[in-house]
């Protein structure tokens, strides 16, 4: 069957009205500073809002308990001005320990120091492969994008092997390369958020939810297991129903594939299987990986396991939840190195050395961006800001009776809305924490919960922005494939992604928390009540 080139008349007003839209997205993408700059400028709108907010006397009443500490004797929290002699010199102090003491900091990059290890090993990769072309033909779409929700752990790894990966598996099985490359981006990108492992993403959001629950509550913490449970449970729902659009909807809408279309002579391309030596590697890192976990297993699971709280006795408040980060550089360092030494990559010492450098290389972005969105997360606080904010806007949501759980519903869409603009999720969550988690704290629901639904908003819009750091790369690989490919076409093939994420996340997330009455995380509460 062949497809004309003509389209309706109504189809082409379709797209002439959502290319309008796209390029509005993409115009007002662009207007936004880099995020270092965002978070420097927002920085001094802290110290300067605190000011004039002081002049003008801006309170609220503060919701906790009397005898709670940091509060008021006459129980209303007021603005801190930052333009005055103390308030200079209180920046000038603490410039340096507000950033080396920012808790998304030390726990990233030490995550980081154990991927690095099974990333550069080459073992992830092998995995991917493996997984991936091990499938058959049934189960191919499902294997991919689950792949690609799994490759999330080891950051930019989907984006440049899995997605060109998948395009060439569908187009050697005859099936249209864009669909694979559809299905795969999907995984990466809009099941961003969901995985069965802790990863480098993990720590990164519990520091700045921390830090904003710490605004409510000095002595609240959140974990980087907080949103576990139900990242697992979303891995298996976002693979389910990436495959779906991928065979209901975006594959048929493509339709056959014709080599024709493709911009370079893809000849006779065939992905090459894994090698002895690789599956080899990859059974020594699957045991080592196993032996790893029973003995974590044994520290836990026992009632006098030497992980368990040492006068509780209980898994919650551990040294094991609050030391995960270090299983994490145990657990992906360790197999990542006998699968090295198996297959040759990593021979000495140096060469783990190297591969942990070379990760720590690549972070130096992220640590100037870390340092500016410190010293805003850090004035917030100080000036009370924040408090005031959230006071002001739960007491809004109260007054409207926007507090049950359709109130989530609102902000995923929000933060989804706002994805488009600002691709970066630990940009966006570093702005949105200390306003978000407080307001709905107060309004009873925990940190924890209030995480997990920003990661759903996050994650939705990321196969529909080209303000995503990794959409250029996308966008060049399926034109390999598609000659006349643009950015509309390929946000148009994306969109039913986006589409079908939000309504199954947002069901499964209001089915999870609140009809079930699952814990997102481990210890994790669904409300937050103040202390008496």
């Amino acid at each position: 069957m062949t497809h004309s080139s003509k389209t309706p008349q109504g189809a082409a007003e379709k797209r002439g009205w959502f290319t309008r839209f796209l390029d509005t997205v993409e115009f007002l993408g662009n207007l936004l500073p880099h995020p270092v700059t965002l978070f420097a400028c927002f920085a001094l709108a802290v110290v300067l809002g605190s000011g004039i907010a002081a002049y003008f006397d801006f309170s609220a009443i503060d919701p906790r308990p009397e005898g709670t500490a940091g509060r008021a004797a006459d129980g209303t929290i007021k603005v801190v001005s930052l333009m005055t002699v103390d308030g200079l010199q209180r920046i000038v102090s603490n410039l340096v320990t507000n950033f080396t003491s920012f808790a998304p900091l030390g726990v990233v990059l030490v995550a980081l120091l154990g991927v690095s290890v099974a990333e550069h090993s080459g073992l992830i990769s092998a995995a991917m492969r493996g997984l991936v072309m091990n499938a058959s033909k049934r189960m191919v779409t499902v294997t991919i994008v689950f792949a690609g929700i799994i490759s999330n752990t080891a950051s930019e790894l989907g984006y440049v092997v899995l997605i060109p990966m998948a395009a060439l598996i569908f187009y050697s099985l005859g099936r249209h390369p864009l669909a694979g490359l559809a299905a795969a981006f999907a995984g990466v990108s809009g099941g961003y958020s969901a995985n069965l492992f802790i990863g480098t993403v993990d720590p990164l959001l519990a520091g700045f939810t921390t830090s904003a629950a710490n605004l409510i509550d000095p002595t609240y913490v959140v974990g980087p297991e907080a949103n576990w449970f139900f990242m697992i449970a979303s891995t298996f729902v976002i693979a389910a129903l990436g495959a779906f659009v991928t065979e209901k909807i975006v594959e048929p809408k493509l339709g056959k594939y014709h080599a024709s279309e493709a911009s370079v002579d893809l000849g006779e391309q065939k992905l090459d299987p894994l090698t002895a030596l690789e599956k080899k590697g990859l059974i020594g890192a699957g045991l080592t990986f196993l032996a790893l976990g029973i003995l974590l297993a044994l520290s836990i699971v026992p009632e006098n396991g030497v992980l368990r709280h040492p006068i509780t006795g209980a898994v919650e408040d551990s040294p094991f939840l609050k030391g995960i980060v270090v299983f994490i550089f145990i657990t992906f360092g360790i197999p990542g190195y006998v699968y090295g030494r198996i297959v040759g990559t990593m021979k000495t010492d140096r060469d783990v050395i190297n591969a942990m450098a070379k990760s720590m290389s690549s972070m130096g972005l992220y640590i100037v961006l870390v340092f500016f969105a410190a010293q805003f997360v850090a004035f917030f606080g100080w000036s009370n800001l924040g408090a005031i904010l959230a006071v002001k806007g739960a007491t809004l949501l109260q007054t409207i009776g926007l507090t049950g759980p359709e109130l989530f519903v609102f902000f995923i869409a929000m933060c989804a809305i706002v994805n488009l603009s600002l691709g970066s999720a630990s940009a966006q969550w570093a702005i949105f924490a200390p306003i978000f988690v407080p307001m709905l704290m107060i309004v009873g629901y925990s940190p924890e919960v209030i995480q997990a639904a920003y990661r759903i908003g996050d994650s939705v819009t990321n196969l529909i922005t080209p303000m995503m750091s990794y959409f250029g790369l996308i966008l060049a690989v399926a034109s390999r494939y598609k000659k006349d490919m643009g950015i509309g076409t390929l946000i148009a093939t994306m969109l039913p992604y986006t589409m079908v994420f939000f309504v199954g996340w947002v069901v499964l997330f209001y089915v999870w928390v609140f009809l079930l009455g699952l814990p997102v995380g481990p210890g994790a509460p669904t409300y937050y009540e103040f202390a008496k």
